[in-house]
């Protein structure tokens, strides 16, 4: 486990799982050029903040190969910068997505006074190095999420923060194989995840296809759930992390958090630091990208569910208050509020 890659670098090119595809097959989209990147980024072929800095990277690499080598240092920034600006644009929530390609900049900052081929054999070897970090990063968050389940816990989770939103293990499903490793007999509720059904489509088919005991339910069941108590605990993922803890993700987290406060139930964040933006104060400085009205009027692009001409508000992600959060498991350690100077002093500590 796992026995699939979300994302992969192989003779030139980026390779892929094509998420819209899944369940009903699994298909890899092979991208040679920032364009194709770019496009499948704001497609949600490839999609989950860790996986989005993987493809961010490589996208920048792609975008700047075939830059002339006998050019200087200043044009190939500019050429780098406006790459960035592209692939940045492509989904505005995403904090990983920047932080990568800002490592990405560095590193060409870093070595400016080096011919332009040796700087583009620089930046490849950064985009690798990327991967290989999301790799051991999904291995710790997990090992430190483990010692939060206990044997027999029901948990809930929604969207996809699996092996499908990440290089390797996943952020909150990552939890979970690592406690069933451990021998512990867990069942997972998952939510379908409206407008574009994440968790149905794919939350549900990387567990069942790792032979997790998952169970799928609508989004509207949760408070039910929880009424009755049949939910031990909550994991969800994260796309941006506020210096005070306020965090966005998937719309519908904040829902959750509020009914598991209700309902004394433990809600846990499991995100890499690079998830954490050491730039934002509280979640109402977070941006929060508003997408087409076609993902709410359609059952996933198939066939029309609303009148033609309806007005549709579409933000893919919601904000929930750092007091609703019990804790965040990062890969250096599980932080328990209150979180702002502890987060402050992970951040700058790295």
């Amino acid at each position: 486990m796992p026995a699939i890659k979300s994302i992969d670098w192989k003779k030139g090119r980026l390779i892929i799982i094509d998420q819209r595809q899944l369940p009903q097959r699994l298909k890899y989209l092979y991208l040679s050029d920032v364009k194709e990147v770019i496009r499948a980024i704001k497609r949600m072929s490839i999609r989950g903040a860790p996986a989005l800095a993987g493809a961010a990277a490589f996208g920048l690499f792609l975008g700047i190969k075939d830059f002339p080598n006998n050019k200087n240092y200043s044009c190939f920034k500019k050429k780098l910068n406006y790459i960035a600006h592209l692939i940045g644009s492509a989904r505005p929530t995403a904090v990983n997505l920047f932080w990568a390609l800002e490592r990405m900049l560095e590193r060409a900052e870093e070595n400016k006074e080096k011919p332009i081929s040796q700087i583009k054999i620089f930046l490849l070897k950064e985009a690798r190095q990327i991967l290989e970090e999301d790799r051991l990063t999904c291995r710790k968050m997990a090992k430190f999420g483990c010692h939060l389940v206990k044997d027999k816990d029901r948990i809930l989770t929604i969207c996809n923060a699996g092996i499908l939103a990440t290089v390797d293990y996943g952020t909150a499903l990552g939890v979970i194989y690592e406690a069933v490793k451990e021998g512990k007999e867990i069942k997972v509720f998952s939510l379908e995840t409206r407008p574009l059904l994440q968790g149905a489509r794919l939350t549900t088919w990387e567990l069942k296809m790792n032979n997790i005991d998952v169970t799928l339910i609508c989004d509207n069941m949760a408070a039910e759930l929880m009424r009755r108590r049949m939910i031990d605990k909550i994991f969800v993922g994260a796309d941006r992390i506020a210096l005070n803890g306020d965090t966005a993700n998937k719309i519908g987290t904040y829902n959750l958090a509020v009914l598991a406060d209700f309902h004394k139930i433990p809600f846990y964040v499991v995100a890499p630091l690079s998830s954490f933006d050491p730039n934002i104060d509280d979640g109402s400085s977070i941006p929060i990208e508003e997408r087409t009205p076609y993902e709410v009027t359609s059952l996933f692009f198939k066939r029309s569910i609303a009148p033609r001409g309806i007005k549709v508000l579409n933000p893919a992600f919601d904000v929930t208050p750092h007091n609703l959060i019990t804790a965040f498991v990062t890969e250096k350690g599980i932080i328990k509020a209150p979180f702002k100077e502890k987060i402050k002093d992970l951040l700058f500590k790295r």
